[in-house]
């Protein structure tokens, strides 16, 4: 949150400094002062603990295998008449991923509310460490720059753990990395520090004395006077910066100076939402508005679609598999309206179970 509101920040200075933004002034929603400020009301919760809320009402979290440290959230309400169990998928994570668990298997619940962002979609089931060994050999071929927009917490660590993997392989040249995100770098350092959050590979690489998230030529970027530098060096090189869907953050201003040259490549590695420049870009923009101006895109454009860290649908259904009861209701959320009813339609198929998709302000009567 705070590296959040010293973004907006460093974006609204920037934007009237550059006076694109139809705001006089421009403002961020809150800053990093008011950011700190609310950390005081936030209370580190671990996994499995019931904690109260009011008479009646507890909640806990389970692990989801989204990102590190994401769960899904158990509410139960503890009445003799009428007591529930809704539970909560939050962001449902993947099988099989690099350093997270798999999702915790859940077998029962009254009611449950399940994400759908991949609803109507598989990953797909090529290998994703040699496509993306594919992409960084072709940009250097080229003596491009190799840009990846990455999220902070979970898929910039990822890339990190997967380039190691592929350099000590020797299938990717050893190129200089540059993490350009003051929050995936916290991110990463807190990542290391709990090791049950890690999964058996990546553990057992560390107890035989590895790193596992440090390539070779790997430079962690805090200031913004050194972010910038970055723009002025030609010779071949991989930045992954935030944020993940070119919304905002450092990321753009890469984009700004390495989108108009053929020689480069921006890879996306994660869903890009609709109306994000993300989306604009794999639906083949030939220019991207940036900072008020229009930038021409000649960069080749790549999308990596095996390292999104939300369940496809076919691991939603995995996951809804472990239930041994059907739940009373289950809602469908978090997705685009097709995934939604997609992902309805094989739950109704696949388990018989009753499935809304709730509109918005509607409501439903728990019995």
């Amino acid at each position: 949150m705070p590296d959040s509101g010293h973004i907006q920040e460093a974006d609204a200075r920037f934007a009237n400094k550059k006076g694109f933004s139809k705001h006089k002034p421009a403002l961020p929603l809150y800053t990093e002062v008011e950011a700190v400020e609310t950390l005081q009301f936030l209370k580190p919760e671990p996994y499995g603990r019931t904690e109260r809320i009011s008479p009646g009402l507890s909640f806990s979290f389970q692990p989801a295998g989204h990102i590190f440290g994401s769960g899904f959230v158990r509410m139960k309400v503890d009445d003799a008449r009428k007591p529930l169990d809704i539970l909560f998928s939050g962001d449902l994570g993947r099988y099989g991923q690099p350093i997270t668990h798999d999702p915790t298997p859940v077998e029962s619940a009254d009611y449950l509310l399940v994400e759908s962002t991949y609803g109507d979609r598989l990953h797909e089931s090529t290998d994703a460490k040699e496509e993306l060994a594919s992409i960084v050999r072709d940009t250097y071929g080229r003596g491009g720059a190799l840009l990846i927009p990455s999220f902070a917490v979970g898929r910039t660590q990822e890339l990190l753990y997967l380039l190691r993997e592929l350099e000590d392989a020797s299938r990717i040249p050893k190129l200089p990395v540059y993490v350009d995100s003051p929050m995936a770098i916290d991110a990463t350092r807190i990542l290391m520090k709990y090791p049950d959050e890690h999964d058996v590979d990546m553990s057992r690489e560390q107890k035989a004395g590895a790193d596992p998230l440090n390539c070779r030529e790997v430079n962690f970027v805090r200031s913004a006077e050194l972010s910038k530098t970055l723009n002025g060096m030609r010779y071949p090189m991989i930045v992954i910066a935030s944020s993940g869907m070119a919304t905002g953050g450092r990321i753009l201003h890469h984009l700004a100076h390495r989108l108009p040259d053929s020689r480069n490549t921006v890879l996306f590695v994660g869903y890009q939402a609709e109306g994000t420049r993300g989306r604009l870009l794999l639906e083949g923009a030939r220019q991207l508005k940036i900072h008020g101006g229009m930038v021409d895109v000649r960069a080749e454009i790549r999308m990596l679609g095996q390292f999104s860290a939300h369940a496809d649908y076919s691991e939603i259904l995995r996951w809804l598999g472990n239930f041994k009861r059907a739940p009373k209701g289950a809602f469908i959320v978090h997705g685009e309206p097709e995934p939604r009813r997609a992902l309805r339609e094989m739950i109704v198929r696949e388990f018989g179970w009753q499935v809304t998709l709730p509109e918005h302000l509607e409501k439903s009567d728990l019995k």
